[in-house]
């Protein structure tokens, strides 16, 4: 059964691997940013599962929807011929993560999670965004993202 502590922790982990991915790209370069997104989307992603819900913030047209690995890899590290308009949002230098909970639900081995996610990057610069994730708990007990949904807050 998934707690709120498992969820928070999940979160967290997810905002640590953005940071990791910006810290490699920074240090050794994309192909070493790629090396660790994708260790990120292998621990914390549910491709194993099946495909994943995944619409990026800032992904449009027939490539809005990234079901597969491939195409979140491209959405966080950019560097994709088959991706091009990507920048690679992973690799924007962040430096922390902080999740402000909306609203969570939890039923057996299905959570949940809405709110803004904050990144600030290297600059002291912070981008929130609207997040909705959904988990399903592995039988490991591991906790994978099977819905990533991510806009820019509506400014009227």
């Amino acid at each position: 059964m998934i707690t709120d502590v498992d969820l928070q922790n999940a979160l967290t982990k997810w905002g640590n691997g953005k940071v990791a991915i910006s810290k490699a790209f920074e240090d050794d370069g994309i192909e070493k940013a790629r090396e660790i997104a994708s260790a990120n989307l292998d621990h914390y992603y549910g491709y194993n599962l099946g495909p994943v819900l995944f619409k990026p913030t800032m992904a449009s047209g027939a490539q809005t929807f990234r079901p597969t690995k491939d195409g979140a890899l491209a959405y966080f590290c950019g560097h994709s011929d088959e991706y091009p308009l990507d920048n690679g949002f992973a690799i924007m230098g962040w430096r922390s993560m902080e999740s402000v909970t909306s609203a969570t639900f939890i039923q057996g081995d299905v959570a949940m999670w809405m709110g803004w996610v904050k990144l600030t990057n290297k600059d002291g610069s912070v981008t929130t965004v609207d997040k909705s994730f959904g988990y399903k708990q592995d039988a490991n007990g591991d906790l994978r993202i099977v819905l990533h949904h991510s806009s820019l807050p509506f400014q009227p």
